[in-house]
């Protein structure tokens, strides 16, 4: 594509403290972009997801905010409340988050974890990625052509469907042999292949095929119970992990705790040509509305999804926005902070630190 041609951002401001640290990182993304000359570059497009719109139309997300979203080159998402949605009669529950992921094949979820000075964490120091396969597995509300993965063909007995595929598996590895390549250069391939050979050995057979193409990353291979305990005990060994669905959803909760809280965490779900930034935590009902969420790590996905739009695209004002965002994030919570991490910043007056830590730029307004 033209590296000038304007690109459509969705944006969906999901359920809980959603609509807040929506507002919160595209305020920042728009600033950030502005100060560059380049906020001409997107277009924020709003998209109706979630509670709402369940109650407004019967979907979660309904037929006509799919086709918005088809006509965006990424999109937004606030974090979902699942545990307020009806249950389909096969048992699950209404998604979007796991509708989108599926329907746009953003097979990789990229987690991020370090540590960051002033902020309290179990780890000294780390600074590691999880890259979480994210389309198959034992996931089951994205491992089927049609239906559900998980069922009871009995009152007293349950079973799920785990999915690997060589396509699949392949593809995430390859992702994440090239981040490490762009990184320190190490990556940890986790699986349970002792009991679980055909399946999450897939993810060993992929790593022993691809190394010969990036001579520059040395492999390791752990068992993913073995991992978390290096994990507690070593986390700054580790630079590039890659796993399945269902390990990689556990270690990515756990890397990012380590290194401080599960509300400074980033994350992308990112595919061949669409991507989506989304908070890595829940909508947290309880604090909704009252100006107390924090939204470190939304602002850090948003970050994340400028990062990755440069890479598609070859356009430097992304990842130049990006950086600066990532800057302005460290150096305000160096003075302000959120409840959650000990401090009694607010949701706006937060935002408002990392925007004036953010260059010159155009006049900006939170909400």
């Amino acid at each position: 594509m033209n590296s000038r041609e304007r690109l459509r951002v969705a944006v969906a401001e999901g359920d809980g403290i959603g609509p807040e640290i929506v507002r919160s990182a595209v305020a920042i993304a728009r600033a950030a972009l502005g100060s560059l000359g380049a906020g001409s570059l997107v277009e924020w497009v709003d998209v109706d997801a979630g509670v709402l719109a369940l109650q407004r139309t019967g979907q979660a997300l309904p037929d006509e905010s799919l086709a918005r979203l088809e006509s965006c080159d990424a999109l937004v998402l606030g974090p979902v409340d699942h545990a307020t949605y009806p249950r389909h009669r096969d048992g699950r529950r209404q998604n979007p988050s796991g509708e989108i992921r599926k329907h746009f094949d953003l097979f990789a979820n990229i987690r991020p974890a370090k540590t960051v000075p002033g902020i309290p964490a179990v780890a000294s120091e780390m600074d590691l990625v999880v890259v979480r396969e994210n389309t198959e597995g034992f996931y089951s509300d994205r491992n089927m052509f049609r239906g559900y993965g998980e069922f009871r063909p009995t009152e007293d007995v349950a079973l799920t469907v785990g999915v690997f595929t060589r396509r699949g598996v392949e593809r995430v590895v390859r992702h994440a042999f090239e981040l490490a390549s762009a990184r320190r250069g190490e990556l940890t391939v986790v699986h349970k292949a002792n009991v679980l050979p055909e399946t999450t050995g897939m993810y060993l057979e992929a790593a022993r095929r691809l190394a010969p193409s990036f001579p520059a990353v040395v492999v390791r291979d752990e068992h993913v119970d073995a991992m978390a305990a290096l994990l507690v005990r070593d986390p700054a060994s580790f630079d590039v992990v890659v796993t399945e669905n269902l390990f990689g959803d556990i270690l990515s909760d756990l890397t990012v705790q380590l290194a401080g809280s599960l509300g400074m965490a980033g994350s992308l779900n990112a595919g061949e040509a669409y991507a989506m930034a989304q908070a890595a935590h829940g909508s947290a009902p309880d604090i909704a509305g009252s100006d107390r969420a924090n939204p470190c790590s939304l602002v850090s996905s948003v970050a994340m999804l400028l990062r990755w739009l440069a890479g598609r695209t070859g356009e430097t004002a992304f990842a130049t926005a990006s950086a600066t965002i990532d800057a302005a994030l460290i150096d305000a919570l160096g003075h302000e902070r959120t409840p959650d991490l000990g401090g009694d910043a607010t949701t706006t007056s937060f935002t408002e630190a990392v925007l004036d830590r953010l260059p010159a730029h155009v006049p900006h307004q939170v909400g």
